[in-house]
Order: C-alpha cells, then sequence, then structure tokens
C-alpha cells in the first residue's frame, strides 16, 4: 500500500457527499486535515475555493503528494473516491470485471441516488412553495432507486460483492431511509446492509465527523 507523508487537505461539510470521503480516509487510515466550508456564508464561492473546486460544490481535495509527486486538487465526491481507493490500493478491485461493477454502482449514485434523493428533499422540506406534482415525482422516484438497492443486495453482503467505494458512497444517502418512507419490511436488504456498514468504525467515524 502506498504511504501517505503529508495530509491530505479535505475541504468539505458533513453531508452525504462529504461524509462519502471521510468514511474512506478513515478506512485508509492516512493522515488528513478536515477544512469546513460555510457554504451559509458563501465559502463556497472564494476564489481560493474555487481554484479547486470549480462547481462550487462540497467536497474538494488537495493530495500534496499526488502523481510524480507533485500536488493534485480533485473535486466531484466519485472521482475524489476513485483517485484515493487507486491511489492506496484499497475498496476497489485491480480485476477490470470487478473494476466495472463498482464503477457501475459508484457511478449510479453520484448520477441517479444522491440527485434525486436531494431534489426529493428539497421538493419535500425546502421548497418555499409545496408543489404536490414534484413531491410526488421525486419521491416515487427515490422509492424506485430503493427498490433497485434492495434488489442488488438480495444476494451479497455489499453493493458490488466486496466492500468498495460503492457502499461508501450510497451509506450517507441511505441511512436517511425514515425521512423517504423506506420501511424495513419493504427494504430489508437494504436495511440488512445499512446494520453491516454501521459495524465499521470508520464508516461511523467518516458519517459523524465534522458534526
Amino acid at each position: 500500500m502506498t504511504t501517505q507523508t503529508k495530509p491530505i487537505e479535505v475541504y468539505s461539510l458533513p453531508t452525504p457527499n462529504g461524509q462519502k470521503v471521510h468514511i474512506l480516509l478513515e478506512e485508509l487510515g492516512v493522515p488528513w486535515n478536515y477544512h469546513r466550508i460555510d457554504i451559509g456564508k458563501g465559502e463556497q464561492f472564494t476564489p481560493e475555493f474555487l481554484a479547486i473546486s470549480p462547481n462550487n460544490k462540497i467536497p474538494a481535495i488537495v493530495d500534496p503528494e499526488g502523481p510524480g509527486g507533485a500536488p493534485i486538487s480533485i473535486f466531484e465526491s466519485g472521482a475524489i473516491l476513485k483517485y484515493l481507493a487507486q491511489k492506496f490500493g484499497k475498496f476497489y478491485p485491480t480485476d477490470p470485471r470487478a473494476q466495472v461493477k463498482v464503477d457501475e454502482w459508484l457511478f449510479w449514485q453520484v448520477g441517479g441516488f444522491g440527485p434525486m434523493l436531494g431534489q426529493n428533499n428539497h421538493f419535500s422540506v425546502y421548497a418555499p412553495e409545496k408543489i404536490p406534482y414534484a413531491i410526488k415525482r421525486y419521491s416515487d422516484e427515490t422509492l424506485r432507486l430503493f427498490g433497485v438497492l434492495n434488489k442488488q443486495l438480495a444476494d451479497k453482503d455489499y453493493i458490488a460483492g466486496d466492500y468498495s467505494i460503492a457502499d461508501m458512497a450510497s451509506i450517507g444517502w441511505a441511512q436517511s431511509w425514515e425521512r423517504y418512507g423506506a420501511t424495513k419490511a419493504e427494504y430489508p436488504h437494504v436495511h440488512a446492509w445499512l446494520e453491516r456498514l454501521a459495524a465499521r468504525p470508520a464508516v461511523v467515524k467518516g458519517l459523524d465527523f465534522g458534526k
């Protein structure tokens, strides 16, 4: 496993997208520094942050020991997970077919599970105008995605087979199942998976970090 001498600088918040990176870093056991980006104060729009995260979203990292020994900045949570897992040779397989499976479910999360649950939460809780069509649309899609995840976990302990960054990507969103009405009775395999992850100290620490 690659060693890390200088801490990785992490610009983040304890949100589902930030938590996935926190979990991986805790699982890897490498040194890292946490920099809280206060979105309530607009810190995501500062020139310093935009230089490493041009989409003005958390998380973002700077690895002072990047490829060739030179620093590298990375934004987008999925890209960060892949970079770190590949750099340190853990939680991402070396077999090409197994890599495809992890990539499928990592991209499923960043392209669907996270954004759709986020829209559900926005229209159901935060929108100044409650629009029934939007609430139903995103509520239905949320439960459909929980169903996809439940089916995937019916015959395996972890999403892509072995424990991987695909699991870390989804746990922060899935742990709020009660908010979305994803009952244990209807999604038993998701709940069993959540219990398995909750038994991992790094997952617990990563989810709680920065709160």
